[in-house]
């Protein structure tokens, strides 16, 4: 019987990663002329969100752009990031509270399974939880399916991991 070969479609966020996107948030508006004196903040809950707190809206568009910079750089990819609206708080202040992609949620992996699917390659997808997981007997149709997944450009963040 031939070896089977697979790998799963994850999303998966290093919080640690996270943490240290915020030090680094924190450490630069610190020193940054334009935050001199404001009441600008970044704070990591336990939650896993993250609240972001600014003077006004152009301050809290910069305080956004460095966090997002800061995160890319840590390798948490753009589209696993959901920015809520900005709200007015409390002393003038505005207010954001940013969340994560966990997993893969239901109505995508059933969009990527169709997509795999479509694809008439002799390989199986499932879903298994947050995660889909292909198997096949070749190498080159999991390369192949892993190639026209990142061609699709699709609206969540994924990683491709556990290739066997």
């Amino acid at each position: 019987m031939a070896e089977t070969h697979s790998f799963d479609i994850v999303c998966k966020i290093e919080m640690h990663e996270v943490n240290n996107a915020v030090d680094q948030t924190k450490k630069q508006i610190a020193v940054r002329y334009d935050f001199k004196g404001s009441k600008s903040s970044v704070t990591l809950s336990n939650d896993n969100s993250i609240m972001l707190i600014a003077d006004d809206d152009y301050k809290m568009e910069c305080l956004t752009d460095i966090l997002k910079e800061k995160l890319e750089k840590r390798g948490i990819p753009p589209k696993a990031l959901d920015f809520g609206k900005a709200e007015k708080a409390l002393g003038g202040t505005v207010r954001r509270v940013l969340t994560f992609q966990s997993g893969i949620p239901m109505e995508k992996a059933r969009e990527l399974v169709k997509f795999i699917k479509g694809l008439k390659l002799k390989l199986q997808a499932q879903i298994q939880e947050d995660k889909v997981r292909v198997s096949g007997q070749k190498i080159d149709d999991l390369q192949t399916i892993i190639k026209a997944i990142k061609d699709q450009n699709y609206d969540f963040a994924m990683q491709f991991i556990n290739y066997k």
